[in-house]
């Protein structure tokens, strides 16, 4: 038996999902089955394609929900969740007992852990420490900024090489290794052990780059690194480098797409007045309250700088 696993990738709370998920299916349902995985991308246009669902048993983590009827098992927990008002829809009429949205959890492998234990008598203990900091790093639990961006903790090197990695095959690695390892032993494996060697100087690079950029004003800080090539720099560099604002909008380019990022300070000075997801919504994109973004063709990076703009200026504080 197959089991496709989608989940939202290039995302440390994408990947701890389908490790729970993954770990639940396998303890609780059926010892047997064979997983396959795909990581799913936020990005203009049409974000599934049947041709996805080809497991006997398919589902979708800490992502968008598909009315598709091969769709078995959902989980998620962003304000955003329904690319349509049908989707929606369809959501609210299943009675599978396998589908599942609650945005008031911080991160979804948080609530994958607690419906599976509740609803299905899976015991996630040899996982807590995953699950411990994906609500960390998913709900920007860290007690001040300097933490969000330090590199000392495994979790921290994981979630680097999850967000900078540019191998394709690398996130099924760290799910399949973290269903048996713990953080600490999987982080000093190869090629993940290279691979975290070479990114933590990109790290480091993204966050001069970052400082060059950007620019606070009226408690917004606004940054643009689409021709410097840093799809995936860690979201709490703003905030590190401007603890003044409240809010931070960037714009990123990659092949796939142009990105409009923003973003909340969880030690902002005053508090977040915003809802992000809604107003991203409007151009087509969405997250949670407090972090969201928008993905435009790449070759629509004009229009995205024309959006991040008129965001900043929106969620600027009055003179």
């Amino acid at each position: 038996m197959k089991v496709k696993v989608l989940f939202h990738d290039r995302c440390f709370d994408g990947i701890a999902s389908a490790v729970v998920f993954s770990r639940f299916y396998r303890e609780c349902v059926n010892p047997r089955a064979e997983f396959a995985y795909a990581g799913l991308m936020h990005r203009a246009g049409r974000l599934f394609d049947e041709a996805l669902f080809d497991g006997d048993e398919n589902a979708i983590v800490d992502f968008k929900y598909s009315s598709s009827d091969r769709l078995t098992w959902w989980f998620d927990h962003h304000d955003s969740a329904f690319l349509s008002p049908e989707d929606e829809a369809h959501f609210r009429r299943d009675r599978s007992g396998k589908k599942f949205l609650d945005p008031s959890y911080k991160s979804c492998t948080k609530l994958v852990a607690d419906i599976t234990a509740s609803r299905f008598g899976f015991d996630p203990t040899s996982l807590e420490e995953l699950v411990r900091w994906a609500d960390i790093i998913d709900g920007a639990q860290y007690p001040n900024p300097q933490a969000a961006i330090d590199l000392g903790e495994p979790a921290m090197q994981v979630m680097l090489a999850v967000e900078a990695g540019q191998d394709d095959h690398l996130p099924e690695r760290l799910i399949r290794a973290l269903q048996e390892k713990t953080l600490a032993e999987v982080v000093q494996e190869p090629p993940i052990v290279e691979l975290i060697g070479l990114l933590a100087e990109w790290h480091e690079h993204a966050i001069e780059t970052i400082r060059r950029v950007v620019r606070c004003e009226r408690g917004v800080a606004y940054f643009d690194v689409s021709e410097h090539g840093l799809e995936g720099y860690n979201k709490f560099i703003p905030y590190y480098l401007c603890p003044e604002a409240t809010y931070s909008v960037g714009v990123s380019l990659s092949p796939m797409r142009a990105k409009i990022s923003v973003g909340s300070n969880p030690w902002a000075p005053r508090p977040r007045r915003h809802n992000l997801a809604k107003i991203c919504e409007r151009y087509g994109g969405g997250g949670h309250a407090a972090v969201a973004a928008i993905s435009l063709p790449p070759e629509q990076i004009e229009q995205a700088r024309a959006i991040a703009r008129e965001i900043a200026r929106e969620l600027q504080q009055p003179e």
